[in-house]
């Protein structure tokens, strides 16, 4: 018997499933979960608890739903959910910490997200935008700069790096 989980995931990335289809089908999921987190968002401080099945039902939507939400968002909790092994009586919480999940939203590029106006009564734009950039930012790579055999030798002696330390 799998878990709730592996269920929602092999419904959700079933890479044999009508392509169509599994567009509806996150069409559909992601205008749900931006009804939740326009609720969540409204109260953020408030820490909803609940069973999986009673956290559906407060959001009115299916259980296989709530799973996929519980699976997005345990990376932002203050407290993570058990995620892997829950099961419809299994009590969640949705305490998120507002700074990590904004940026997770940002990273996931996920724009009708870290756009929703809740955010504004949160966070300052000046807040917001450090945080997006901060984010963007954390996901780049910068090279160092190679120091070119012709290059002056960087430990100051004024030779040519090839006759300095650049020696073999």
């Amino acid at each position: 018997m799998s878990t709730l989980l592996e269920q929602w995931r092999a419904m959700a990335y079933d890479q044999k499933a009508d392509k169509g289809k599994l567009q509806r089908f996150w069409a559909v999921y992601f205008n749900t979960e931006k009804e939740i987190y326009a609720q969540l968002l409204e109260n953020p401080d408030e820490v909803v608890r609940g069973t999986v099945k009673e956290l559906a039902e407060k959001y009115k939507i299916d259980v296989m739903t709530m799973v996929g939400f519980l699976d997005g968002i345990n990376d932002s909790l203050k407290e993570a959910n058990p995620i892997e092994e829950m099961a419809e009586d299994t009590v969640v919480n949705l305490g998120f910490d507002k700074e990590l999940l904004y940026k997770n939203m940002v990273d996931a590029k996920a724009d009708w997200l870290y756009e929703l106006p809740q955010w504004k009564t949160i966070f300052s734009d000046e807040t917001r935008k450090a945080l997006y950039l901060e984010q963007k930012r954390s996901g780049t790579v910068v090279k160092e700069h190679k120091v070119g055999r012709n290059d002056p030798c960087p430990c100051g002696s004024g030779k040519k790096y090839k006759f300095c330390c650049g020696r073999n």
